[in-house]
């Protein structure tokens, strides 16, 4: 199993249109080769009809293959359906791809099982295969029911729980770089608490 993320990158609305684009692009790419794609989460852009940002799994023998065929830079080359007499005409959107063994962490997570809600007639009334996951130490918790059976969402809910754990290294690990750059604009110029004097820095 593996999560495909597309993203506008802070891009104008033309970016989020794109990411809406390639999002129905890739789902019909999944759908011809086999691969069972679930979208799971989505960030709508400034505009109707748009994305910001889509999280989705994919599942099947074809999945690697799809994915790898995504990930980097997407480039749309359009005139500006927003801006007509905007000169620019290549846009580009990101898609990042995040797979991890459904093993890990398996000792640091707890499951809950409850029964599914939303569209989906008899199976969803009568069976308990919706699944809320929790990761202990961090806390974070993800509740999946895009699956038929338990074992798949628990899977997937692992894989969820591997991305976000990422996501928020990356994020903690931006924030400290972001420190230290602020760091040296922030240097006061006065008020030492050493001073030190002299070739020998004394």
């Amino acid at each position: 199993m593996i999560l495909l993320q597309f993203s506008s990158a802070q891009g104008p609305d033309e970016c989020c249109l794109a990411v809406k684009k390639a999002l129905a692009r890739l789902m019909a790419e999944a759908a011809q080769q086999g691969v069972a794609l679930t979208l799971l989460e989505t960030e709508p852009g400034g505009r109707p009809d748009t994305l910001r940002s889509a999280l989705v799994s994919l599942e099947g023998d074809s999945a690697d293959a799809l994915s790898d065929r995504w990930c980097g830079t997407v480039q749309w080359i359009c005139p500006s359906p927003y801006r007509p007499r905007h000169g620019r005409k290549n846009w580009y959107i990101g898609v990042g791809r995040f797979c991890a063994d459904e093993q890990a962490q398996g000792d640091e997570i707890r499951f809950e099982t409850l029964r599914a809600s939303g569209p989906g007639g008899q199976h969803v009334n009568k069976t308990d295969s919706a699944v809320r996951a929790t990761h202990v130490a961090s806390g974070i918790s993800v509740k999946v029911q895009s699956e038929r059976s338990q074992h798949a969402n628990k899977r997937l809910a692992r894989l969820l729980i591997a991305w976000r754990l990422a996501q928020r290294r990356e994020a903690l690990s931006a924030a400290m770089k972001s420190q230290r750059r602020m760091f040296h604009h922030q240097i006061e110029r006065g008020n030492p608490v050493r001073t030190f004097k002299g070739p020998e820095f004394k």
